[in-house]
């Protein structure tokens, strides 16, 4: 019976880690940011899954076509809204948490193109998560990022690489009981959206205060 205990207590502790996400200097190092106030950031989207979808275009026109044949129009508002939410919501979220992270070595991460170094948040995978009414369990959201530190005059060449892998919301949602949802925010795939890129900002600022010490 304890064995048995012990092998159930292990195997969650197993499957807890290995859906963590995780974050690492896959290659160069930071050092250089030693002594930089301000670090410049951009964003790409250029290469970005989303869920089952291979291209942000074929789940954009997929999403639009289908909204627009239930009621014209909401399809393209629709599409206007993800488009808005990565500069209004989920890039400043992805900024804030990391320059609270970064404030004990004196960084500030935000857009200035004057600033020696950039970082170039890469976003390869959003995976916007669903909450399954009737058994009332949900598929969590996340966020897949490559992070390059460059020079800002001389972009073509890379100095470091972060791998910011499965960045998760930071909070749950709420679940449905009996079929009614009990928090529309359960609902809202630009929160937990954005707050996967707010968790992703939180570990990356803290990776980077790590390596310069």
């Amino acid at each position: 019976m304890k064995k048995t205990g012990f092998l159930l207590i292990a195997t969650i502790f197993f499957l807890s880690c290995f859906n963590a996400s995780a974050q690492d200097l896959k290659s160069g190092e930071l050092i250089m940011l030693k002594g930089a106030k301000v670090v410049n950031i951009t964003y790409d989207y250029g290469k970005m899954e989303v869920g089952k979808f291979k291209t942000e275009e074929e789940y954009l026109k997929k999403g639009i076509e289908d909204r627009n044949a239930k009621k014209p129009g909401s399809g393209d508002e629709w599409a206007a809204k993800w488009n808005a939410a990565k500069t209004e919501i989920c890039q400043p979220a992805f900024e804030e948490d990391f320059n609270k992270q970064a404030e004990d070595c004196g960084i500030v991460l935000k857009s200035d193109p004057s600033a020696k170094y950039t970082f170039v948040v890469h976003v390869t995978f959003v995976e916007q998560g669903v909450e399954t009414v009737v058994m009332g369990t949900a598929k969590s959201a996340s966020v897949n990022m490559l992070v390059d530190l460059i020079e800002t005059a001389a972009p073509e060449k890379v100095i470091a690489t972060i791998d910011m892998d499965g960045a998760k919301p930071k909070s749950k949602p709420q679940m449905s009981v009996g079929g009614v949802s009990v928090s529309k925010t359960s609902y809202d795939a630009t929160l937990r959206i954005s707050e996967c890129f707010e968790s992703a900002g939180k570990k990356i600022g803290k990776l980077v205060c790590k390596q310069l010490k």
